[in-house]
């Protein structure tokens, strides 16, 4: 892993270099996620360098003292930007929350990436009122019920659910919560027209998280946006389908 410091904490990315020529694309994780659920797009290498990064609290980077909701959504903007900057990263994709983060970073901090990928995320992210509950009191069924079929997954094999069981908990309960109730405020509705780059929204069929219309909607709304939807899939398709999700992002590079 390297590292970038910036306002007083480290944060961790790893790069993935081939033979790709075009312009570096950073990932961004989602609500009690790290970089490593990008791992299959680490395939993308040959297209052009891939850079994933754990966000504040995350995985190996340092965390941020931060309310959650716009103050939380501010500081893992300042990541991707930091990130960035230093990896020279000119395509954004983001899941979830991480699409959030990026929608935050062009919207708000007026950033012209090349394009930008939204996978599994939305221009509001409601989140269900016993979820948030069940985050503060009562962690392992909040965890048992995000990986209930046709919410992260659709159907996976037992190794990929227990990995991801294990990765929600090593995150914790404090930080996931923070990121789920981040997500709960976000709202750009009324600012997607501000989304003045390229984009592309890739959604699993069976998302029952962030479902296809979100992502019609994203296409609708944003100037310049294609739709993919990934077959046998839910919310985390980079895992669950990652050939069907790498082989869009290439179009969409190529498209670039």
């Amino acid at each position: 892993m390297e590292h970038v410091t910036h306002h007083g904490r480290r944060i961790a990315y790893r790069v993935s270099e081939g033979d790709g020529e075009e312009p570096a694309i950073l990932f961004v994780h989602g609500s009690g996620g790290t970089h490593t659920i990008w791992k299959a797009q680490a395939r993308l290498r040959d297209t052009a360098p891939v850079v994933s990064l754990d966000l504040s609290g995350h995985g190996e980077s340092e965390d941020v003292d931060a309310e959650p909701g716009p103050e939380t959504l501010a500081a893992y903007a300042d990541d991707v930007v930091a990130v960035a900057e230093e990896t020279d990263a000119t395509v954004f994709c983001g899941n979830s929350l991480g699409g959030a983060v990026v929608l935050q970073a062009v919207i708000s901090r007026g950033l012209s990436p090349a394009g930008v990928v939204l996978a599994g995320t939305g221009a509001k992210l409601t989140v269900l009122e016993d979820l948030l509950r069940w985050l503060e009191d009562d962690f392992d069924r909040a965890v048992e019920w995000l990986h209930d079929p046709d919410r992260l997954f659709h159907d996976p094999d037992d190794r990929t659910l227990e990995a991801s069981r294990e990765a929600m908990r090593a995150a914790g309960q404090r930080v996931t919560h923070r990121d789920f109730a981040t997500s709960n405020e976000f709202d750009v509705r009324g600012d997607l027209d501000r989304v003045d780059v390229p984009a592309l929204a890739v959604v699993g069929e069976h998302d029952g998280l962030t479902p296809p219309w979100y992502h019609e909607a994203l296409a609708e709304s944003i100037p310049d946006c294609d739709l993919a939807v990934i077959e046998s899939a839910a919310h985390l398709t980079m895992l669950e389908r990652p050939e069907a999700f790498n082989a869009a992002v290439e179009t969409f590079l190529d498209r670039l």
